[in-house]
């Protein structure tokens, strides 16, 4: 906590950091319930919305939650039309909405996650829209009836955001663990799905073992923007307990507590 917001007042300073939804302290703390990596300027004038981004996680958990499971066949399971829905309406929508709310808010980082990924819901979506837009079906004609080309043109596709995700993930090394650990997951999960449907059998068919990998740490990555959303909103005006996110000890939140902790014993002696 920065030294300014020592000087906060006592239920402030009891609310578990994740929470806050005002970035009013000189310094505020990483992340600090915004969706941001590091210490970022306050806004001109204390702020009177809600934090948009537990919304927008919630919406991507979700989503991940349906697409990991079908990803490893959960039930024989093996259309994914009941991810166009979900895409349209819930995981792709709101994480754009929750993406431009946190850009009126100043925070370029979450905006930009949020309303990519509320893009790729939304574009996956459009892939999959059963005789709507007909790419599925143009690309298997244009193969001559086969589905290599789908398979490589979707594969692609995920190596995008895979590419896209390990960018976003380098933000976030000096900002907590819980944190990082959810873009780490979602980078290896892309990376996997990509990879087994670049890589196929002698039938041309994606490789089941890796596509069932990639699968396990999409949904595990689900539980990890869960836990993140919840962390944010949970404080002891609405919980009993609140939840870690463990900041990194090289990160200015870890070296700060320390500086404070030296400052103690000092006037302690």
């Amino acid at each position: 906590m920065s030294s300014s917001s020592s000087a906060a007042s006592p239920e402030k300073q009891d609310l578990q950091p994740m929470a806050h939804v005002e970035a009013t302290e000189k310094t505020p703390q990483a992340f600090g319930g915004q969706f941001q990596p590091a210490f970022y300027p306050p806004p001109a004038k204390e702020r009177t919305l809600g934090n948009p981004l537990p919304l927008g996680l919630c919406a991507f958990a979700l989503g991940c939650f349906l697409l990991g499971l079908i990803e490893m066949q959960v039930r024989d399971i093996t259309t994914p039309n009941i991810l166009v829905g979900l895409a349209y309406g819930y995981s792709g929508l709101l994480q754009v909405c929750s993406g431009m709310w946190a850009m009126a808010a100043g925070n370029t980082f979450g905006a930009t996650v949020m309303g990519s990924y509320g893009g790729f819901w939304l574009s996956t979506g459009i892939i999959f829209t059963p005789g709507g837009f007909n790419i599925m079906t143009t690309l298997i004609q244009a193969d001559g009836g086969k589905q290599g080309m789908f398979y490589d043109s979707f594969g692609l596709f995920l190596m995008g955001w895979f590419i896209f995700t390990t960018l976003m993930m380098m933000c976030t090394l000096k900002s907590h663990f819980a944190f990082f650990s959810l873009f780490f997951i979602v980078d290896i999960g892309v990376l996997l799905l990509a990879i087994g449907y670049l890589i196929r059998d002698a039938h041309d068919i994606p490789n089941p073992k890796i596509i069932m990998a990639g699968g396990f740490f999409i949904l595990l990555s689900s539980f990890m923007a869960w836990y993140n959303a919840i962390a944010m909103m949970l404080d002891p005006t609405n919980s009993f307990f609140t939840l870690p996110v463990l900041p990194f000890p090289w990160s200015e939140e870890s070296k700060q507590a320390r500086r404070e902790r030296k400052e103690a014993m000092g006037l302690q002696a």
